[in-house]
C-alpha cells in the first residue's frame, strides 16, 4: 500500500534523498552520520514513495542506493510525493474527513456545539466511534481558518463555521505547472494541481532543479520570517568540516543562481556584524526569535551593496576589485555582444569598434566572476584584475590548458 511509511520529520529523511540523487555511491556502511537501522528505515520509506526512480550498483564494497530520474518522462517534481506523507494520527484523518462530510457545502453554516453533535451522530455507527470535544474541534476549525478551509462569521454572541469556497483552478493550470516546478515553494503548487484532472504536460524544462523540493520547509519558515521582520535561530550543517552549527542571524533576501539552481539564503549575522550567505540545502531548521528593528535599514543596506555582488558575497567592510577584459567579436557574431548585455549584472560593456567589446565591475569577490569570465576564453584579447592573484591563477590555469592540447605551450600568453 502507497504512502504506509509516514514521516513525521522530514530534516531526517530530506538529507538521505539528497545524498541518494546528488551523490548516489554510498554503500550502507559508508553513511556515517547516523546508524545502519537508521539508514535502512529511511531507504525503506523512500523506496515507498520514490520506488520507480530507485536503482542500485553491486559493487565489492556493497549496494550503492542511487535515485535516477529522467525529466523528459516524468511527470512533475517526484520529491514532492514524499510532502504527500505527513505523519498524522487516526483520530486527525477521521476528523478531517467527517467534518468536511458534515460541512458539505458553502452554503452549510453551523455553531460549535451544533457541530459537535452532527459528528457525535456521524461516528455512532463506527465500530470504535471517535469522542470529539468542543475544546479539540475548536482548535481543528482554527487552524483550517487559518489555511483557508474554513470560513469563520459571528452573527450575534455565536461564531458560525462553513466550509470554504473552491476557486476555479482550471484557467490557471499551465501557469500552476510553471510556479510547481520553478517557483521557490512549488510544492504548493503541485498541491493545488492535485485538485485537477490529469491532461499531459505541455510544459518541458532544459535546466530542471529538482531537489529544491527539499528545502520547501526551510525556505518556508525563513519566508515567514521576512514577512514579520524578525531574527531566527538556524541549525545548520556543514558537509566539508563535517559538524553542526547554531546561528542567530537576519533573513533578509533569498539568492537563485540562473546558473545551477542553487539557493541561498543572504543574512545579516549581528554577532560578526557583516552580512552573509548561507547555502539553503545545508540549513536544517529554523526557528523564529525575536522582531528585529533595524530590519528596513538592513535591507536599504544590502539593496546598496548588490550594486557590487556579482553572486552572493558581500563584506560591506571591504575595498571593492576591479575587473575589467576585452573581447573579440568576430564578423556575423553580434550575439556575443548580445550576451555580454544579458549576462553583464552589476558590470559595464562598452562597445570600442565593431570587432572589441570590454568588459567591467568592480565587485567584492573577483573569484566569483571566473567560471563566467572563461566561458569567453577564446575570444579574451586582455584582461586587468586589480586582485592580482585571482588574475595570475587565471592565467595559469590557461598556460596548463595549452599545454595538455598542445596549442602553444609555455610562450602562449594573454597581454
Amino acid at each position: 500500500m502507497a504512502y504506509t511509511e509516514r514521516i513525521k520529520n522530514f530534516k531526517r529523511i530530506r538529507e538521505y534523498m539528497r545524498d541518494f540523487y546528488v551523490y548516489g555511491f554510498k554503500t550502507r556502511d559508508e553513511y556515517d552520520r547516523k546508524s545502519a537501522r537508521s539508514y535502512d528505515n529511511e531507504r525503506r520509506r523512500i523506496e515507498n514513495y520514490l520506488g520507480d526512480y530507485m536503482s542500485f550498483h553491486q559493487t565489492k564494497t556493497g549496494k550503492r542506493m542511487f535515485l535516477s530520474v529522467d525529466t523528459r518522462t516524468t511527470e512533475g517534481n517526484p520529491f514532492y510525493k514524499a510532502f504527500r506523507a505527513k505523519s498524522f494520527t487516526d483520530g486527525d484523518i477521521s476528523l478531517h474527513f467527517a467534518l468536511f462530510d458534515v460541512l458539505d457545502s458553502p452554503e452549510i453554516s453551523m455553531t460549535l456545539s451544533e457541530l459537535v453533535e452532527e459528528l457525535d451522530e456521524y461516528f455512532v455507527g463506527f465500530t470504535t466511534p471517535l469522542l470529539v470535544d468542543e475544546s479539540t474541534l475548536r482548535k481543528k476549525l482554527n487552524e483550517y481558518h487559518k489555511m483557508g478551509l474554513v470560513l469563520k462569521e459571528k452573527q450575534g454572541k455565536q461564531m458560525y463555521y462553513r466550509r470554504g469556497t473552491d476557486m476555479e483552478l482550471e484557467p490557471y493550470r499551465d501557469a500552476l505547472h510553471f510556479f510547481s516546478e520553478i517557483g521557490l515553494c512549488g510544492v504548493v503548487g503541485s498541491y493545488l494541481l492535485d485538485r485537477l484532472e490529469h491532461r499531459e504536460k505541455v510544459l518541458a524544462y532544459k535546466h530542471h532543479y529538482i531537489t529544491q523540493a527539499l528545502d520547501s520547509e526551510v525556505l518556508y519558515a525563513l519566508l515567514q520570517a521576512m514577512q514579520k521582520k524578525c531574527n531566527v535561530e538556524i541549525k545548520k550543517y556543514s558537509p566539508r568540516m563535517e559538524k553542526e552549527t547554531v546561528r542567530n542571524i537576519t533573513p533578509l533576501r533569498i539568492f537563485v543562481s540562473a546558473e545551477n539552481g542553487r539557493r541561498h539564503l543572504i543574512a545579516f549575522d549581528a554577532r560578526q556584524k557583516d552580512f552573509c550567505s548561507i547555502r539553503l540545502d545545508y540549513i536544517q531548521e529554523v526557528k523564529a526569535r525575536e522582531e528585529e528593528v533595524s530590519f528596513d535599514s538592513l535591507r536599504q543596506e544590502l539593496s546598496r551593496l548588490q550594486k557590487h555582488m556579482w553572486g552572493v558575497v558581500c563584506h560591506r567592510h571591504e575595498k571593492l576589485e576591479h575587473v575589467e577584459f576585452t573581447v573579440h567579436i568576430g564578423l556575423g557574431e553580434e550575439h556575443i555582444w548580445g550576451r555580454l548585455e544579458r549576462e553583464k549584472r552589476c558590470g559595464k560593456v562598452e562597445r570600442l569598434d565593431e570587432s572589441t567589446a570590454r568588459f567591467t565591475a568592480d565587485v567584492y569577490e573577483t573569484s566569483e566572476m571566473i567560471p563566467w569570465i572563461r566561458s569567453y576564453i577564446c575570444r579574451i584579447m586582455s584582461m586587468d584584475f586589480s586582485n592580482k592573484i585571482m588574475e595570475n591563477m587565471f592565467r595559469v590555469d590557461l598556460k596548463r590548458m595549452y599545454r595538455m592540447y598542445g596549442i602553444g605551450g609555455d610562450d602562449h600568453d594573454i597581454s
